[in-house]
């Protein structure tokens, strides 16, 4: 199968593990510990139905959105993820420049392997950027110095990675921010001659953005010591008010899981939150993302401009988390199966496929603009709703 050929995300997601090492693979599909997390946030779309109106009598369906004074064609962001150029080369140029094409927002991630000028250079649309607050406080201003003079509107700041996830695929693999060369991974290269073509034997790809507070010919796994010895598990409130005062556009909090956490965002200044648990990547056990859009959103959304990620793969999953109170959604693991498939191509099938599907469902669902999806589109299919 080829890319055109692909008729929904799961066909790409296929395509992708056919033309990635295993290792490699594992890093993109994995979560932490037992992965129920991981399960959870796509088993909990299977939870939630749609209430269709029928003979509504629309023409054409509204789809975009904005996003802090940006105009986006649809309501979705292909979301900040770090690493990128072990699927692709330039895969972060690439992701960029289909998102741009798409008219969706795109955020870059502090631990890209294209730089913040590239990317900036490169993409015409709407642009972020995501911050890890590696490092210390002069690190984070010169981080957003760059992002600023190269064009991004929007400062996303991670919270949840005080420490890392227990992903115990990755330990199995030796799989950190750096590849230990086995005998095994070798091999398991060999076996895929496009990737190895196209990405190990061009250079291992570095955390571009990070060169600068490492030595300018850092390689990668100096690079990855570095974050490892520079992360902050003491990162407090304070000092997301201090982040906050160092960037003067709009400002979202990416990590949220609980309706108190959502307030104390508002009340730090962020304009917007994105409601995640790292794509289950993190702490294991937590609740779903879909869970907790309705009461998170209920409480803060008149304020806030509320995003959900996790384990989106359909235009009816999007549907049902707009319907339940979020303005957009974040991308993650979708595009990169687009792009480890077939770069900047696979990336802008997986966003057509998204967009057709959304589509087709607002029309099914009687709906003239995703502006209009509330609760009422949408019921509980079980009684397992957890109550903020």
């Amino acid at each position: 199968m080829n890319i055109d050929a692909a008729i929904n995300v799961d066909d790409i997601r296929k395509l992708a593990r056919s033309r990635l090492p295993r290792i490699i693979y594992e890093y993109l599909e994995g979560g932490a510990e037992d992965e129920k997390t991981l399960r959870g946030n796509r088993a909990c779309f299977d939870e939630i139905d749609l209430v269709p109106r029928v003979t509504a009598g629309h023409k054409a369906i509204a789809m975009q959105t904005d996003l802090f004074g940006e105009t986006v064609s649809f309501p979705a962001v292909v979301g900040p993820t770090g690493m990128n150029g072990i699927f692709h080369r330039h895969a972060d140029l690439a992701l960029a420049q289909a998102a741009s094409q798409a008219g969706l927002a795109f955020a870059l991630a502090t631990a890209s392997n294209d730089s913040i000028e590239q990317v900036g250079a490169a993409c015409k649309g709407v642009k972020w950027f995501q911050l890890y607050p590696w490092g210390e406080p002069p690190v984070w201003k010169r981080l957003l110095e760059r992002a600023r003079g190269a064009g991004f509107t929007c400062l996303v700041l991670t919270v949840d990675t005080p420490v890392p996830g227990n992903r115990e695929r990755d330990r199995r693999n030796h799989f950190a921010h750096d590849v230990t060369i086995k005998p095994r991974t070798v091999l398991d290269g060999l076996m895929h001659p496009r990737w190895l073509l196209g990405v190990w034997l061009r250079g291992v790809p570095r955390f571009e953005n990070l060169l600068e507070f490492v030595h300018p010919q850092a390689n990668v796994h100096e690079i990855a010591a570095f974050t490892r010895k520079h992360r902050h598990p003491d990162l407090s409130w304070d000092d997301v008010r201090h982040i906050r005062r160092l960037w003067p556009g709009p400002f979202v909090i990416k990590g949220i899981l609980c309706v108190e956490d959502a307030r104390q965002a508002l009340a730090v200044g962020a304009d917007g939150i994105v409601i995640s648990n790292h794509g289950g990547r993190q702490l294991d056990g937590v609740a779903p993302t879909l869970r907790m859009v309705e009461p998170i959103a209920s409480e803060v959304g008149h304020a806030l401009t509320v995003l959900v990620d996790g384990g989106f793969r359909r235009g009816s999953d999007i549907v049902k988390a707009l319907a339940l109170g979020a303005r957009a959604v974040t991308l993650g693991r979708a595009p990169l199966y687009g792009v480890a498939a077939g770069g900047q191509a696979g990336a802008s099938r997986v966003l057509q496929i998204l967009v057709e599907e959304t589509h087709r469902v607002m029309a099914l669902l009687g709906c003239g603009s995703t502006a209009d999806l509330c609760v009422d589109h949408v019921q509980a299919s079980q009684t397992i709703w957890r109550q903020a």
